[in-house]
């Protein structure tokens, strides 16, 4: 990667943007920066939707949320897999969040604006969390759509099959696009698939995620990394094309 002291990297064989026809992006810490307090409010409600299930203490449902989630990929996988619950009232309960403290972002609205061709959000959230969370976001109205989990079938990134239904719904050629994530596992299909990728990570420490969740990789998987996704969509590297 280049120039360390830079908000953005770039591996030396890069896969470029001049190219891309349609950019793709994660919503849950991509978007937004943890400052929003959306993904912790999230994490609680799922470790409370636990406890109510199995009538447990916090701790003990904290423990099996994790089992879930290294397992499966998401809680709702390993809940769906091992109890059979029904996926739209964990998903309701989940996202049930105050979004007061997600603030307008004029500077990335803009600049998802500019960039020439489709966009797409890609998330293993719902489709009304996307919703409601890029609407706050003032961001909402430059995407074509969502592509939720319930559309991958309630199989989550970084599964294949949950990139090959989104590709197939939305004819994208994974050659002409670009992925934005940040979570660098979830880019590995994507690369392989052909898009360029982008891992998005926050600009200070999130202590309500995991480390290696927000470790900048070096990977042949990650073209680019940014801790600043307005500035980076703008900038010389994908900004004016």
């Amino acid at each position: 990667m280049t120039d360390p002291a830079s908000p953005h990297a770039s591996a030396p064989d890069a896969r470029r943007f001049d190219h891309v026809e349609t950019w793709i992006f994660d919503l849950d810490n991509t978007l937004y920066p943890h400052e929003a307090r959306v993904w912790p409010q999230v994490d609680e409600r799922i470790t409370l939707y636990l406890m109510k299930l199995f009538e447990t203490d916090g701790l003990s449902a904290r423990a099996l949320q994790k089992h879930y989630y290294h397992r499966y990929g998401t809680t709702l996988r390993g809940l769906m897999e091992e109890e059979g619950i029904v996926p739209a009232d964990f998903l309701d309960f989940a996202h049930d969040i105050d979004h007061s403290a997600i603030e307008l972002n004029p500077a990335l609205g803009d600049a998802i604006e500019r960039l020439p061709g489709r966009k797409l959000i890609l998330t293993n959230g719902s489709r009304k969390h996307a919703s409601n969370v890029a609407t706050k976001l003032g961001i909402f109205q430059h995407f074509e759509d969502v592509f939720d989990i319930e559309a991958a079938d309630f199989i989550p990134k970084p599964d294949r099959h949950a990139y090959d239904r989104f590709l197939a719904k939305h004819a994208v050629e994974p050659a002409r696009a670009a992925m934005f994530e940040d979570i660098a596992k979830n880019l590995l299909v994507p690369h392989a698939l052909g898009m360029t990728t982008c891992l998005v990570l926050p600009k200070t420490v999130d202590p309500f995620r995991e480390t290696f969740e927000q470790e900048a990789v070096a990977a042949p998987h990650i073209d680019h990394v940014t801790t600043d996704l307005a500035g980076f969509l703008a900038g010389p590297v994908c900004g004016p094309l």
